[in-house]
């Protein structure tokens, strides 16, 4: 099975052998090197805190539970908010002034991983040199365990999703009476995890009908929890037949917001972003940013609103930094996270099903009506598996990039290379010998052939290894 350790956090199948598994003894050790690190970067302070809360997932509860005790055996007070979402987390971690929070979910994965997500104190993820620091803690065991009269305290906190629901409801640009007067109809497929629990309350908070499919947080998927077409055939069949205004799919965190139109068909998880962007820069002009595998679509919508848009490395760490650097307004990735930084600089499905609904307010346009009014791309994603060390793979990519300079490819993340009407994104993966090929084009056919040439390309490069 599978662990895998990153500066972003631990992940892993349940069960099997420590060091190779998600295990016990890998969540205590890697707990307690977050711990060390939070004590050491906030060593000033009287008290520490760090706030926790888990999808729901079946193993959430048995793994929140022993990050939980390992940080009050550190002598951390610990905030459990239980079954929540990663942006209620992240909200609730500056909401209670904490040092810290954790998020045990893995994401859009099958249910039998987990996840520890690790949040500093801003509620953000780790920085590339905090997580470095981590690992480095972790693999020395450079922790100790206090005594039992300087133990952390466990508090309760439940509720904090009605809180984030009413912090979005009071942003600048959302009118919640403007969404109730259009009496919405929407589907919800919340994948038996914490969507259940936040989608439809929001939803209902704004005045729309609402149509629940798999909204009770047992955690036993009803398919594969990634919000993608293949995976959302029983919600966009329900919004044909109930007549609904439209979908909605969030992965078991709630981080990422797939929507399906009135026709029932995917609106596409690459233009959650262009619709909430064009919402943001009807009302305020600004940079735009996301990750280089994402569409060219939010470039051209930057363009018609004379804006500049930015390309960040593939992460929510990466584009969160470049927002920053750039001032966006609004950024995100393709995957349909939408980062709003009025709202919190992480991905937030909530807030794009409010932005998404303030722009069909306004507009009083169908959903399939506004997909029409943005630019049409078409996406590949396919890998190709070269056994090379890690240094002949870089040497592979730069081998490409020296082929198209011309073209003046970016390299802060791989190699990303810039056509007429498409582009490729060239990356290795972290944990396999391969690299990720992404292409876009006008058609899928001329996708799929920029992939395969690509694909051939480092074959031919590889071969001379």
């Amino acid at each position: 099975m599978t662990l895998i350790k990153s500066i972003s956090g631990l992940r892993g199948t349940i069960g099997g052998s420590p060091g190779d598994n998600l295990t016990p003894l890998d969540v205590v050790k890697f707990t307690s090197a977050f711990a060390r690190m939070i004590q050491i970067k906030h060593k000033a302070a009287e008290e520490i805190k760090v706030v926790v809360g888990r999808d729901a997932r079946v193993s959430g509860e048995t793994v929140q539970g022993l990050v939980m005790h390992t940080l009050i055996s550190m002598g951390i007070d610990v905030i459990d908010l239980g079954l929540s979402t990663t942006p209620t987390v992240e909200f609730a971690t500056v909401n209670e002034k904490a040092h810290g929070g954790v998020i045990l979910t893995a994401s859009h994965n099958p249910a039998q991983w987990n996840a520890l997500k690790l949040l500093n104190e801003h509620g953000e993820f780790l920085s590339a040199a905090d997580g470095q620091k981590l690992l480095q803690i972790a693999k020395d065991e450079a922790f100790t365990y206090c005594s039992y009269d300087a133990l952390g305290k466990h508090t309760l906190k439940l509720g904090y999703i009605q809180k984030h629901i009413e912090k979005i409801k009071k942003l600048d640009g959302i009118d919640p009476s403007l969404i109730r007067s259009k009496k919405f109809k929407v589907v919800t497929d919340s994948v038996h995890s914490s969507g259940g629990i936040s989608v439809p309350v929001l939803l209902r908070d704004l005045g729309a009908e609402v149509v629940e499919l798999f909204s009770e947080p047992h955690g036993k998927f009803p398919h594969d929890p990634e919000p993608l077409e293949r995976n959302l055939q029983e919600l966009m069949q329900t919004v044909k037949k109930e007549g609904a205004d439209f979908g909605i799919a969030v992965d078991p965190d709630v981080d990422r917001l797939a929507i399906v139109d009135e026709k029932g068909e995917m609106f596409g998880e690459e233009y959650t972003l262009v619709a909430c962007a064009d919402y943001i820069l009807s009302k305020t002009k600004g940079p735009c940013v996301s990750n280089l595998s994402s569409t060219r679509a939010l470039k051209d919508l930057s363009a018609s609103y004379d804006v500049s848009y930015h390309a960040s490395a593939v992460g929510e760490v990466n584009v969160v930094a470049k927002m920053k650097e750039v001032g966006a307004v609004i950024g995100g990735e393709g995957n349909g996270g939408v980062i709003y930084p009025k709202n919190h600089y992480g991905r937030d499905a909530l807030l794009g099903i409010a932005l998404f609904l303030m722009l069909l307010s306004e507009r009083e346009i169908a959903v399939s009506t506004l997909r029409t009014s943005y630019t049409s791309y078409f996406m590949t994603k396919e890998k190709l598996v070269l056994q090379l060390k890690d240094e002949e793979l870089s040497k592979v990519l730069n081998e490409v990039a020296q082929r198209y300079k011309h073209l003046k490819p970016s390299t802060i993340d791989g190699v990303k290379i810039d056509f007429e009407e498409s582009w490729v994104h060239l990356r290795k993966s972290n944990t396999e010998p391969i690299v990720r090929i992404y292409t876009e084009a006008k058609t899928q056919n001329q996708a799929d052939a920029l992939a395969e040439d690509f694909k051939k390309m480092m074959s031919e490069i590889s071969a001379e290894f």
